[in-house]
């Protein structure tokens, strides 16, 4: 009788039981790019939606289930004395993958509480403290400070601001870039009976010797009614003319934080004629240019960092744009920020099956 040797295959079934740990890094990568490409592109699309007074809708993935079923084949040919043939062997092989994806519609409470709740300053401010601009961050998320107001979003010369406004985040920026500016957070622990537990904010502006910054630290004290040696005011939450060792600040919505965004787009001259929506604001004061450059073309857009197609027209944010990318890249970051853990009722689950 003839023998014949199977252990080689058995080692070449063996290397198969590596599919997991093989996919592992592959797919975990492609599955966080595409859920951040797709929230990208619901942020602009909602941005570009209430440019034109269209409903905005939030749909969020909760859940990704990538289930992997591998099946394994082996034939081999034997032969005999009296029937001899000759030897054969295959080994199959083959992966199913099962996505399946879980989504949420953002309504309700959670609608409420993610996007027409305020932002508090106390989750606001230390995003500064954490290196992001100070500057973009006001432009974004603050209506007022004060009593100077930021642009809003509806057009014409109540939206266009206060120069002050602008002037204060510059100086705020260039504070910010010099290390002369930080925030403090302190915790209240709560009395029983009396007060709960609360978190307070503090916005330091420390003193230096270089005469030029020197000049910018003695006008922001001044703006904020702080003694001329002292370094720390506090921040709560509203509008109005502050208290002494407060600073008033209004905060927006996330809806606010969009419309805001969604007005400062370049729409084409037809749509403003024809009444579908209104001219963008025009700031005043410096460095008023928009905060997202939103881009309108008829082609679909070669290199971009994100773009949409909205009534037969694409909708962008240019990639060899950076300032206009940290803009929107800061406001995923407050989208993300103002989201709620409130369950909405519907739920919709889609398998996928390649």
């Amino acid at each position: 009788m003839k023998k014949f040797t199977v252990v080689p295959l058995i080692f070449l079934l063996s290397g198969c039981y590596g599919v997991g740990s093989q996919r592992l890094d592959r797919d975990q990568l492609d599955y966080s790019q595409a859920l951040i490409g797709s929230s990208k592109q619901q942020t602009l699309l909602n941005v570009v939606r209430l440019r034109y007074a269209d409903t905005p809708g939030f749909l969020d993935t909760t859940q990704l289930i990538s289930g992997y079923q591998l099946q394994r084949n082996i034939s081999i040919g034997v032969g005999s004395d009296s029937n001899p043939i000759r030897p054969a062997g295959a080994i199959g092989a083959q992966i199913q993958e099962s996505p399946t994806f879980t989504f949420q519609p953002v309504t309700g409470d959670a609608y409420a509480q993610s996007f027409l709740r305020p932002l508090p300053p106390g989750s606001l401010l230390p995003l500064a403290m954490g290196g992001l601009p100070i500057d973009i961050l006001f432009r974004l998320s603050v209506q007022s400070v004060n009593l100077i107001n930021n642009a809003g979003a509806i057009g014409g010369d109540v939206g266009r601001g206060s120069p002050e406004f602008f002037e204060l985040i510059y100086d705020l920026r260039r504070l910010q870039i010099a290390g002369l500016l930080g925030i403090q957070l302190e915790h209240s622990e709560e009395i029983p009976g009396k007060t709960p537990a609360f978190d307070r904010v503090f916005l330091t502006v420390s003193s230096t010797t270089d005469p030029l910054l020197a000049e910018v630290v003695k006008s922001t004290r001044r703006f904020f009614e702080m003694g001329p040696k002292d370094e720390r005011v506090e921040v709560v939450y509203g509008a109005g003319k502050p208290q002494h060792g407060q600073i008033r600040l209004l905060t927006r919505t996330m809806l606010g934080v969009l419309g805001q965004i969604a007005y400062q787009i370049d729409v084409p001259q037809e749509d403003i004629d024809s009444g579908r929506t209104l001219p963008k604001i025009i700031l005043v004061g410096r460095n008023t240019k928009p905060t997202v450059f939103v881009h309108v073309s008829n082609e679909q857009p070669h290199l971009s960092f994100v773009s949409i197609k909205y009534n037969n027209k694409f909708y962008y944010i240019s990639d060899t744009d950076f300032p206009s990318k940290l803009g929107f890249t800061m406001l995923q970051i407050l989208m993300e920020l103002s989201k709620t853990t409130k369950n909405p009722g519907a739920v919709l689950t889609i398998p996928v099956n390649g």
